[in-house]
């Protein structure tokens, strides 16, 4: 073959596989997430988010002129990363998904990039993990969060705090990388705004009593125990333990510790204790309320975020007229900010055809996404206050 029939031949290779691409008929989505574990009370509704992302996608026709997407789900177990991995592995390779929404927890997040994504060079897409330390990871452009790093989290804890008077806590984590980063966020910011830790200090899930770990928390004393922790797991036992103990009656409770879990074990135990999680009181957190009606919790925490992490996949996708990661990472960005067509949820038809026709639009979905820096949220708040044994919204941040 000459090299002019040569070129030719690759030229028309290559417009091939960019047909193909396309025109998928199937587009795979692995949803990797604590489904048992320490979380497993808040994972069930935010796969539902994000399925009910890629129904919408898919009722649309328009994804990719027509491809259909397939929800693959995958239990990270929270804290167990050897699990992790191996579950998206087969997501991977056995299942081939085109994108990952998740993980949920920090530790098996960074496990899963580093060991699983990055070296098969797959998007990742978490809406709940939280981690400073994701910030910097080496991650070849593939991984994004559409929840805030707790670097953020720290601050807003401090802002609570400090504006109800409170200048003096005990704090206890859990010990794993969500728990150490966010308590050394919280301290930090603590501090610096000239309140006062007593004592920080670890505690390991899965113990049936956590009277030690109380003890030396009520010895060093504070006016409220933060606890950042799991309400599925640890978190919750030190509650218990505090409470039966007399050493605390209110606390501060970051993202991990809060869900419908929290009020159902403690009631008006822990009146006026307050907490704050990802969440706005955004026009589309409003709209995807409406959209899920009583299908699931559209209010628990990392939902919202959840239904967005799909959403910007498959927009990514369909900017780059492309199902593989190689094409769509670079095009996130893009989708998620300004300038263009504001999208909310319910509007992704709306935004898959303005792309096809060669629009922009800005994504600001269920919790009006703004991706700064490596690709993670910018960062909004709800603070929570616990009134009449139930969770309560005292305020938007």
């Amino acid at each position: 073959m000459n090299k002019l029939l040569m070129a030719s031949a690759a030229t028309a290779l290559m417009a091939g596989a960019a047909h193909a691409a396309g025109h998928a008929t199937e587009v795979k989505l692995g949803v990797i997430l604590g489904f048992t574990g320490p979380i497993e009370s808040l994972t069930p509704s935010m796969a539902d988010g994000a399925e009910l992302a890629m129904k919408e996608v898919t009722d649309s026709g328009l994804l990719l002129d027509g491809a259909a997407v397939t929800s693959v789900r995958a239990d990270s177990t929270c804290v167990d990363a050897g699990a992790a991995t191996a579950a998206a592995e087969r997501l991977v390779t056995s299942d081939q998904v085109d994108g990952i929404v998740g993980a949920d927890c920090s530790g098996v997040t960074g496990a899963i990039l580093s060991n699983v994504a990055v070296p098969n060079g797959v998007v990742m897409m978490s809406p709940s993990a939280t981690s400073p330390a994701l910030s910097t990871a080496e991650d070849n452009d593939l991984f994004f969060r559409t929840a805030p790093s707790d670097a953020r989290q720290g601050v807003v804890m401090t802002e609570v705090l400090m504006e109800q008077g409170i200048k003096e806590v005990a704090v206890t984590y859990t010990n794993n990388d969500y728990g150490k980063g966010l308590a050394d966020s919280f301290q930090a910011a603590f501090e610096e705004a000239g309140g006062t830790v007593t004592i920080s200090a670890a505690h390991e899930d899965g113990k049936a009593d956590y009277s030690a770990e109380v003890g030396a928390l009520a010895s060093a004393g504070g006016d409220r125990l933060v606890v950042a922790g799991y309400v599925d797991q640890g978190g919750s036992g030190v509650v218990r333990a505090a409470l039966d103990s007399g050493a605390f009656d209110t606390f501060h409770f970051p993202d991990g510790m809060i869900s419908a879990k929290l009020a159902e074990n403690f009631g008006d135990e822990i009146e006026g204790s307050t907490g704050q999680h990802p969440g706005t009181d955004s026009p589309g957190v409003a709209k995807f309320a409406e959209m899920v009606g009583d299908a699931f919790d559209s209010t628990s925490p990392f939902t919202p975020e959840s239904y967005d992490a799909a959403a910007l996949i498959m927009l990514a996708m369909q900017a780059a007229n492309s199902k593989d990661s190689g094409d769509y990472k670079g095009k996130i960005l893009e989708v998620a900010n300004g300038p263009g067509e504001e999208i909310f949820p319910g509007e992704l038809a709306k935004a898959l055809q303005i792309l096809k026709d060669g629009g922009e639009i800005d994504y600001v979905g269920a919790t009006a996404v703004e991706l700064i820096g490596a690709g993670e949220s910018a960062g909004n708040y709800r603070e929570i206050v616990i009134e009449g044994g139930e969770i309560a919204t005292a305020k938007y941040r």
